[in-house]
């Protein structure tokens, strides 16, 4: 049952929530504009959209550090008011008085879910057409996360894999269609695997077909094994590790949950390392979870006793905080990319240690 101390320190949190998500996006996105709009040669409409579309994702990658700011600031101001003193005297506890922002940081939680799940790999993808197509005028590098078939073009070929690692430069279920400068079609090439050896692509079980303009019919011949010279290595063809950083979502700023599920169930089927892929998605649902951690680890931050500068203290110490986690982050999330711990473990160990954090300071708070 909500009181009118829950509603009014629940709007408090939200007045503040706003006001700093809406400072530390705007922050980042003048920041990556400052630190990349020299590189980009484009009419100004197309420069908009390209940063536009990262707006999304900026705001999602911001929310957790707003949580952490309005808990501090929300529960700081109360303290310095004393509003918490009254809270207390009247026989509310800490955990009672910060029940409205640990429920509404659950529900930013699951909103930030559905934008990184929903909203983000549109964005990102769109984004990614701009600066590949539009801007630098190299569609070739531009690529899109397909579940079922990855298709991938370079000047004159267009590729159709089946699957790719490109850690053990291997793909299963490879498709070339061979072009000419009037884009028709004049040799198709399958191969059940191929595999990227000493700049050489080795093709295994395959089949050339040539269709020549004075024939009636392609001509077609079977090979058991057969070595072609390509421009394109696996990474290449793996477009999402050059058009997209690698960072806390990952491969998750351009897939969804539903589609990283049928990708890693469908590598799986043919044996091949799934590992980045699981930690992205483990990640996916960690990251969202991250509000409710930020927002309890600000709790006992908020209510220290009186210093000099003790508001200032506090918000040094959001910052520190937040540099903690994401370190944690990065070492958790490289760890499970190479296979040292577990996806899951990669994913959640930094919330679980942050979470065990905020625990042991509220314990020593008695409150």
């Amino acid at each position: 049952m909500f009181t009118i101390a829950d509603r009014y320190i629940a709007r408090e949190f939200i007045k503040y929530f706003l006001a700093a998500l809406t400072v530390f996006t705007s922050l980042f996105l003048v920041i990556e504009v400052l630190s990349s709009i020299w590189q980009l040669n484009a009419s100004g409409s197309k420069i908009w959209a390209y940063y536009g579309y990262q707006i999304p994702s900026i705001i999602h990658k911001m929310t957790p550090v707003s949580c952490l700011m309005a808990t501090i600031l929300t529960i700081s101001i109360l303290s310095r008011s004393n509003e918490l003193v009254a809270l207390f005297s009247a026989g509310v506890s800490l955990a009672r008085a910060s029940a409205p922002i640990l429920a509404l940081t659950l529900a930013i939680g699951v909103g930030s879910f559905f934008v990184a799940d929903k909203l983000v790999p549109v964005f990102t993808k769109k984004k990614n057409y701009i600066y590949y197509v539009e801007i630098k005028k190299q569609p070739w590098f531009y690529y899109t996360v397909k579940v079922n078939k990855i298709w991938y073009r370079s000047k004159d070929l267009i590729y159709n894999i089946k699957t790719l690692n490109p850690e053990k430069n291997l793909i299963q279920g490879l498709t070339i269609y061979y072009f000419s400068p009037a884009w028709q079609l004049t040799q198709l090439v399958t191969a059940k695997e191929a595999l990227f050896k000493n700049t050489n692509w080795l093709l295994k079980d395959g089949t050339v077909t040539l269709f020549d303009e004075q024939s009636s019919f392609p001509l077609s011949e079977k090979f058991k094994e057969k070595t072609i010279t390509l421009d394109e290595t696996p990474t290449d063809m793996h477009g999402i590790h050059n058009a997209q950083d690698l960072s806390m979502v990952g491969v998750g700023d351009v897939m969804t949950v539903g589609e990283l599920q049928r990708y890693i169930r469908k590598n799986k089927e043919v044996a091949l390392d799934t590992t980045r892929y699981e930690v992205a998605y483990f990640a996916k649902f960690s990251f969202s979870f991250v509000c409710f951690v930020m927002a309890f680890l600000g709790i006992p931050f908020s209510v220290s006793k009186e210093r000099s500068g003790g508001f200032a203290i506090n918000v040094g110490i959001c910052f520190l905080l937040v540099f903690v986690y994401w370190t944690l982050v990065s070492i958790g999330l490289s760890l499970g990319n190479h296979g040292t711990v577990p996806p899951v473990l990669a994913a959640w160990g930094p919330n679980a240690i942050m979470l065990g954090v905020a625990v042991y300071f509220l314990l020593r708070l008695k409150r």
